[in-house]
């Protein structure tokens, strides 16, 4: 092509009558030609090349689970709940618990008996051997770095559900509490006072007084599309330690479970597998795109016992939705 270019340049230089206009014009078609030559040829991406490309990234940094993924994206809701015998002048209530005995489930923990000056020594040393220090939450909130106290009489886990400050939880853990404190994802902490009770599910509505800054509340899901097998996250503070990721399936729906006095059944339930223990209870139980499709309530254990050997209970997130009004999911 440029040899074809010169020869046609020659040729019009030696006619000596054509404009020099022409020939600027033909010295820029040819400067073109030269670019456009020394341009590369655009290069042809095939689907092996799209492949390699994905497998070594990869490779390089492996993509995080999606039960990683699912917990994350309900971990700024899960909040410890915690309920106290101490009767402060700020956590009155008139809804509050009137202290019956708690409704089926996960049994909060007994109340610990305050030494005497009438018991002997011995005896107080001994008890206070037993008795397994649960881990503080870090410092934050209304009071950081102070401990309460006051008497823990249970420890358990909620789901904010409302920017209002609405959380989700279950009965037996703030039933007989005078008081309520719950503590969020960074460590910061507020009081709590019950505004609504479901005995029939379980559940209790409790509102934060205050929150803190930066809080997505969960997405709420149906439990509808669940199916046995379907990959599930449970979320909480089991034995206070947390917020604690297990990870596991659904293995039944529309379950029955009678607590062991027998008083009391609960219906419709989310059978699953993933690790749940006393603390546990009123945390969400999450599906894979993050959404909650249950309330926690209880473990099955035929031994009696309070640890977890495989069957846990959740209500669903209709039954949960219907006792704060949320129009059906």
């Amino acid at each position: 092509m440029f040899a074809r270019a010169g020869r046609l340049i020659k040729r019009v230089w030696a006619t000596r009558w054509v404009p020099a206009a022409v020939i600027s014009a033909l010295v820029s078609v040819l400067a073109t030609s030269l670019v456009l030559e020394r341009q590369p040829k655009p290069l042809r991406i095939t689907q092996d090349d799209i492949t390699a490309a994905l497998v070594k990234a990869i490779e390089t940094e492996p993509l995080p689970s999606r039960t990683a993924l699912a917990a994350e994206k309900i971990r700024t809701a899960v909040v410890r709940v915690r309920g106290f015998d101490d009767d402060s002048a700020d956590a009155a209530a008139p809804d509050k618990p009137t202290g019956k005995p708690p409704a089926p489930g996960i049994a909060p923990a007994k109340p610990r008996k305050p030494a005497t000056a009438d018991r002997p020594a011995q005896d107080r040393k001994r008890e206070q051997a037993k008795r397994p220090e649960l881990p503080r939450p870090p410092g934050g909130g209304d009071k950081p770095g102070e401990a309460d106290k006051d008497q823990e009489r249970s420890v358990g886990s909620g789901v904010l559900i409302s920017d209002a400050g609405i959380i989700l939880t279950n009965l037996h853990v703030v039933a007989g509490a005078k008081r309520l404190k719950v503590t969020f994802f960074d460590g910061f902490e507020s009081e709590a006072i019950v505004v609504g009770l479901r005995p029939e599910n379980d559940l209790a509505i409790i509102k934060a007084k205050r929150l803190p800054d930066d809080i997505e509340p969960a997405t709420l899901g149906g439990s509808g599309g669940l199916k046995p097998g379907d990959e599930v996250v449970a979320v909480g503070f089991p034995f206070g330690m947390g917020p604690s990721v297990s990870a596991g399936v659904v293995s039944g729906l529309n379950r029955e479970f009678r607590s062991p006095d027998g008083e009391r059944a609960l219906s419709g339930l989310i059978q699953f597998d993933a690790a749940a223990n006393p603390g546990n209870s009123g945390g969400p139980l999450v599906n894979m795109a993050g959404e909650v499709v249950g309330i926690v309530t209880a473990i099955f254990n035929p031994s009696g016992g309070r640890t977890f050997i495989g069957i846990g209970f959740a209500v669903t997130m209709e039954a949960a939705g219907n006792a704060v009004g949320i129009p059906p999911l």
